[in-house]
């Protein structure tokens, strides 16, 4: 696995660049996995790619704070991305993994990997829900993939320092919420795990065995789709 510990400038680049990631892999134009590390500058809301935000956010208030709402290629429910915020992606081949074309089996083998890098410092972090990790009975971690012919994207936060209130400003409850929540505010159902971003972002490429740095990224296709797709109202908005 190569490692790409990258972050672009702006939110909508960042998402562009991890559909980017995958799509040059279906392409066969990335012969390798990849892992990739980033962390937005910006605050922003990223919605799932079948989210309805007036469902999932809060959104007179991200209009009032300037705060930009992007959709991204995956599922999932929404999730607010900032500063204290570690990002991570892995784009897979199922010729190399095929066992993770049972979607089930892709959950545990990417959120194995990230428990266990946590685990290092802190040896309570768990799986839990579909695609959760969790300190005791508080989120730390939530994650969503997008599966192609031939790879998947699998990605997903770590809370470390994270400004905590603003998921509950940004966000309204989860229309769909694993048993474990017990209908738990934001508030009282998200924890920062408190590590040092440098430290878990050299546990993560660890884990994941990323030993050498990917030489090059798809740079003219991240344009292309922030072009496309990513700058564009109607794709955020679409729902």
């Amino acid at each position: 696995m190569k490692l790409l510990d990258l972050t672009l400038d702006s939110p909508a680049e960042n998402l562009a660049l991890d559909e980017a990631l995958l799509e040059q892999a279906e392409a066969g134009q990335c012969d390798c996995d990849v892992l990739r590390l980033w962390e937005s500058p910006q605050t922003a809301v990223i919605v799932g790619r079948s989210s309805r935000i007036d469902d999932e956010v809060e959104l007179a208030r991200c209009e009032q704070d300037r705060i930009p709402v992007l959709r991204r290629c995956s599922g999932g429910t929404s999730v607010v991305i900032g500063q204290g915020c570690l990002m991570y992606s892995v784009v897979l081949s199922y010729e190399r993994h095929p066992v993770l074309r049972m979607v089930d089996a892709a959950h545990l083998y990417v959120l194995g990997n990230v428990a266990d890098a946590v685990k290092h410092f802190l040896p309570s972090a768990a799986h839990q829900g579909t695609s959760d990790l969790t300190l005791g009975d508080r989120k730390f971690s939530g994650n969503s993939l997008r599966c192609k012919r031939d790879h998947l994207l699998y990605h997903g936060t770590v809370l470390c320092d994270f400004t905590l209130e603003l998921i509950n400003r940004y966000l309204k409850s989860p229309p769909r919420q694993p048993d474990y929540r017990g209908q738990r505010e934001h508030g009282e159902f998200v924890a920062n795990i408190g590590l040092d971003r440098g430290e878990l972002r050299a546990a993560l490429a660890r884990q994941f065995e990323a030993n050498t740095a990917l030489e090059s990224w798809p740079k003219s296709l991240t344009a292309e789709l922030v072009e496309q797709r990513y700058c564009q109202a109607s794709w955020h908005h679409r729902l």
